[in-house]
Formats: structure tokens, sequence, C-alpha cells
């Protein structure tokens, strides 16, 4: 990621600084070429690192390396599960892999508490996940059996990039248990039908190439688990969204916790 530029240079605060330099190097169009590149990777990574930032660069930030991450997107919408549940952030959930990166991005926000639960194996960690694991932050689990956690033990439940790897018959028990455990709301992060999720070095640690479901499947597999809709929570999200021009590159569904 490249450092953010000041907003003078940004906004063209320095458009003389730079003329003289094309006029010192006219003699020179590949320096002149060069310069013009190093701006407008400067201008990039400053849109980028702004706050929230437009949907085609939050979108390309949770494009890694074979394939689209939910979990990068997760903490890309942060900004907008915020305004969609309120005071209901302040004890969170995540479910999914590298939820080191989103339990530590949580733990910096004011007033919010953050656990989560890897369902793979970790490898090659760093030293901040060692430490979460050690304390009992995040507990490495398998999500196909209950969760060590007793019902409505957090207000927000988020899982990603977990549950595409699921079967039918273990999202039946799977589902119900990420609802059991959240009392004002959960949030599934899925990736959309013909997005490529698992790398092949991946299989062997999922067990199985990911199963992207399209948005109808969902509704009709939550209807099944008893899981409704939470309109207002939709509303609020998608209200926030537009307002900023954000467009998440994974499905994004809002759910009620079980009464």
């Amino acid at each position: 990621m490249s450092r953010r530029p000041s907003r003078r240079l940004a906004d063209g605060g320095n458009i003389s600084f730079i003329s003289s330099l094309h006029s010192k190097t006219s003699s020179s169009p590949l320096l002149s070429i060069g310069l013009v590149v190093v701006g407008s990777f400067l201008v990039i990574g400053y849109l980028y690192s702004g706050s929230g930032g437009s949907s085609s660069d939050i979108e390309a930030a949770s494009k890694l390396e074979g394939g689209v991450s939910c979990t990068v997107e997760v903490q890309r919408a942060l900004p907008f599960l915020k305004k969609a549940y309120g005071d209901s952030m302040h004890k969170v959930l995540h479910v999914g892999p590298e939820t080191c990166s989103v339990v530590s991005k949580l733990l910096k926000e004011d007033d919010t508490e953050a656990w989560g639960v890897e369902p793979y194996d970790l490898d090659d960690v760093d030293g901040n996940c060692k430490s979460l694991v050690r304390k009992g932050i995040v507990l490495v689990t398998d999500i196909k059996f209950p969760l060590p956690y007793r019902s409505k033990s957090f207000s927000l439940v988020i899982v990603s990039d977990a549950l595409d790897y699921l079967s039918p018959r273990y999202l039946n028990k799977s589902l119900p248990e990420l609802a059991r455990v959240s009392a004002e709301g959960f949030v599934v992060f899925t990736g959309y039908p013909g997005q490529h999720r698992a790398k092949v070095a991946e299989l062997s640690k999922f067990g199985r190439p990911a199963k992207l479901r399209s948005s109808s499947w969902w509704i009709r597999f939550f209807v099944q688990t008893s899981l409704e809709e939470n309109e207002a929570a939709t509303k609020k999200f998608e209200q926030a969204a537009t307002k900023r021009s954000y467009k998440p590159a994974c499905q994004v569904f809002h759910l009620k916790s079980y009464r």
C-alpha cells in the first residue's frame, strides 16, 4: 500500500511545483512518464486510504491472490455495519478464516469487545494472532460442531468465507449455532456465484472447494432453518452503503437472532 499523500498534492495544490519539474525535464520523456505513473499511484493510494473509499477501490482490495476474500470485505464494511447496528456492535464475534485480522481491527474501535473463531488450522500466523489465540480471544475450532459459547453470548455475530465450504447437511447445524450465540443480530458474508474462492493449495485445508450459491438459494435455506431477515438492519446498511457509493464484493445477509 502506498503511503497516503498530503491533501495538497492530491488536491492539485502543488501544480506549479509539478509544472516546474516538467519544464526542467522536458528533454527526458522517460522521467516525465515516470512522474506521471508515480503521481497516479499516489492519487490511487489517497482515494483508497481515505474515508470509506469508492466501491471500485473496496472491491479491488477484496480481490486477493486466488480469489475474492469476504473476510477482507468484512473489514471494508465495518463503517456501514456500525450504521446498521449501532450499539449492537459493542460485543462482536467474527467467524471465518483470517479472523485475527478482523478481531484486531474491531479491538481498535472504541467501546468494542471482539472475539474470533478460526474454522481451519492456523498456518504461518504472526505474533499478534498467536497472542489472541493464547489469550482465548480467538479459538481454532470446527464450526460443524457446537460452539463453546453460551446462548446470546455476543450482541452481533459476523461470519465470512466459512459457510461456502459447508454442505447443506452441515449448514443445518452451523447456522442455528451461529444464530444461537448472537443476541441482537447475525450477518453472513458469502461469495457470489462465479467468483473464484479457494486456491488449489487450500483445498486440502478446506476439505472441499467452495460452493458458491445464489441469493435465492441462501434465502430459501434461511427460511428452512427458521432464520428471518433483519429488515431494519438491511435497510440501514443499504442506505449507508448507497450514501457512500459502496458496493460489497460479496453477498451480505442480515438475519435476526433466535428469540
